[in-house]
């Protein structure tokens, strides 16, 4: 059953037993898809373990940590439709890759397909699912699932030419909440989002992770989309709600700093959506504001 219509991407940094243990499961795929690995300067010997284990992989090395924007790096080299990203602690499960593929292929409006994700051990529901199942936001009648207004990097499969023309994932984001802006651009486009709840990623939380930088970076990047690509009224508002909701700490503070510092950029790219995709990140602020996946701590 291989399938040669999707590449999966994997960026990586200092988690060598995980990456090794993704690789081997993507490399069981009935589906046997392409690999790109994006080394992001990693100092644990990464690279050296990828050329000997899977002699198969595309290996990218850029010498620095670009964080998401390494899938950027990755995607130039991609000459399949589709494009599946894959953190180092996740793996696809047999057949999701081709049933998404399938899906795209099916609806030529469609840019992004989210998986349902597991967390292993133990293969239980990620609370992240049913806020997918249960999208308020409204889709066209022939979409094969629940609308989205974002995606989740690590569990989606995109049409690489949409993914190109909307830009990537932005430079300055670097990695945290990344995939909103992008999100938006590519509603913006005339794309479409969508769950499907029948396809499956599995995620075992690499125990190797900066929860501080993280928060911070969650926070200072969900301002700056906000100011990038909201209209002035629901930007004010969410901003005063994080503002109110995050932990009152130094973390917070920084985060809130280095998103006003960067004031003249983002005022510069500022570009508002148009109205029919401003309305269905309308419809998604409720649901986001009882998000748990959206309470930065860390």
């Amino acid at each position: 059953m291989t399938d040669a219509r999707t590449t999966v991407v994997v960026i990586t940094h200092n988690r060598r037993p995980e990456l090794l243990r993704t690789l081997d499961r993507l490399a069981e795929l009935p589906e046997q898809p392409a690999i790109i690995v994006v080394d992001n300067a990693s100092s644990d010997g990464t690279a050296d373990a990828v050329v000997r284990r899977h002699p198969g992989v595309r290996l990218l090395c850029p010498g620095r940590n670009l964080g998401a924007v390494g899938r950027n790096l990755a995607v130039r080299e991609v000459r399949t439709p589709y494009v599946a990203f894959c953190d180092d602690d996740s793996w696809w499960s047999p057949g999701s890759l081709s049933g998404a593929a399938d899906l795209l292929d099916r609806h030529p409006a469609l840019a992004t397909v989210t998986a349902r994700i597991l967390v292993e051990p133990g293969s239980t529901e990620d609370p992240i699912n049913e806020e997918l199942r249960d999208s308020p936001v409204r889709g066209p009648d022939w979409l094969p699932g629940p609308a989205l207004g974002s995606f989740l990097a690590a569990a989606t499969v995109l049409r690489t030419d949409a993914f190109r023309a909307a830009g990537g994932f932005h430079p300055r984001l670097w990695l945290g909440g990344e995939e909103e802006l992008l999100a938006v651009d590519l509603a913006a486009n005339g794309w479409w989002l969508t769950y499907a709840d029948d396809l499956t990623i599995h995620h075992q939380p690499s125990v190797v992770r900066d929860s501080t930088l993280r928060r911070a970076h969650g926070i200072r990047n969900t301002l700056w989309f906000t100011w990038l690509r909201r209209p002035a009224g629901p930007a004010l508002r969410r901003t005063l709600h994080l503002a109110r909701t995050v932990l009152r700490d130094a973390v917070s503070v920084r985060a809130f700093a280095e998103a006003t510092a960067a004031l003249p950029w983002v005022l510069r790219e500022r570009r508002v959506l148009p109205t029919e995709v401003e309305a269905r990140l309308r419809l998604l602020e409720e649901a986001q504001r009882r998000s748990s996946a959206r309470r930065y701590v860390g």
